[in-house]
């Protein structure tokens, strides 16, 4: 009976997030989750030793505390409410299921260079895809922009939309969790730079462990998006057997290669980083240079990459339970 509500509350929640998205004024367990993260960086790294072996140690035990932390609260909660009532169990995993997709704020944050970059507005479109991206961007030109915009849309689509849905529909709201505080981790921590090289590696290893298969199922759902979205799937497709292992991550490259393809446009290349210049492979071919535009149709490729791989999702949970004779 759970798993049955479970499946309905992650669709609930996700049609929920759709239409409604984060609200600004209402606290988010992501934001305690980022609190907890540094509370404990600041403690562990006093306590161990200053050198590679000690602070590689101090992030391996921050990973573990904050996922058993992560884990354990939200499990206790959904267990009182199912011990309670099965309604009052679906309706926190609904809430829940809600908080942990992210598909409206990161359409939400993207549309927003989009209107910057409309109104000619450039220094205000590098502030806010500065706040999307972990490049230098205060010197970027408006296709550097546009591309950053894109890229984050296209990895995020995996990241923040559909590696959580797939964790959730493995082990509900508890799982969904867990992976919001791997994912938050490494957004805060898993940098290759003199501050975090040996203190992020545990949690950037456990990022890209827990995207692995998620990031593979995404891919193919994004290229069959892509054929309803108007966008072109035969070149999504052959751009993603092409391109997706020349990413520096094991995963991004998987849904940024289909992005380029579906849109026609070059992506990747080189970027600074804290200063830093990173040389990075493209991915795709300059048919046509990137425009504002396209970070609408990234984002409506975005929603329908997510619907796909929700709705495989169902087929494939219900069509067990039915078979199994656990439905009725």
């Amino acid at each position: 009976m759970e798993l049955k509500f479970t499946l309905l509350a992650l669709l609930t929640g996700f049609v929920i997030d759709c239409f409604v998205g984060d609200p600004a004024n209402l606290p988010h367990p992501v934001m305690l989750i980022g609190r907890t993260i540094s509370l404990f960086e600041k403690i562990l790294r006093r306590l161990f030793p200053k050198t590679a072996r000690g602070e590689i140690a101090a992030g391996g035990v921050m990973v573990g505390f904050v996922m058993i932390l992560s884990g354990i609260v939200p499990f206790a909660i959904l267990y009182f409410c199912a011990r309670v009532n099965p309604w009052l169990y679906f309706a926190v995993c609904t809430l829940m299921c809600w908080q942990i997709v992210a598909a409206k704020c990161l359409q939400t944050e993207a549309e927003k260079v989009h209107a910057c970059l409309d109104r000619g507005d450039l220094p205000a479109a590098r502030r806010q895809v500065g706040m999307l991206v972990g490049r230098n961007t205060e010197n970027l030109t408006v296709e550097q922009v546009v591309k950053a915009a894109v890229e984050t849309v296209a990895e995020n689509t995996s990241d923040g939309v559909t590696a959580p849905l797939f964790w959730m529909a493995l082990g509900g709201p508890t799982a969904g969790f867990v992976y919001k505080a791997i994912n938050t981790m490494d957004s805060m921590v898993g940098y290759k730079n003199d501050k975090y090289l040996n203190f992020g590696r545990c949690a950037a290893w456990l990022d890209d462990t827990a995207n692995y298969l998620p990031s593979r199922l995404t891919a193919p759902c994004m290229i069959a998006a892509a054929a309803l979205t108007g966008l072109d799937a035969k070149n999504a497709a052959r751009i993603w057997k092409r391109d997706r292992r020349k990413h520096a991550s094991p995963n991004s490259g998987q849904t940024e290669s289909v992005c380029a393809g579906a849109l026609h446009v070059e992506l990747g290349g080189n970027a600074y980083y804290f200063g830093k210049l990173y040389e990075k492979a493209s991915l795709g071919d300059p048919d046509r240079p990137v425009e504002p535009a396209d970070i609408t149709r990234t984002c409506r490729l975005m929603y329908g990459t997510s619907v796909f791989l929700l709705a495989l999702i169902e087929l494939v949970w219900y069509g067990a339970l039915y078979f199994g004779g656990w439905l009725f």
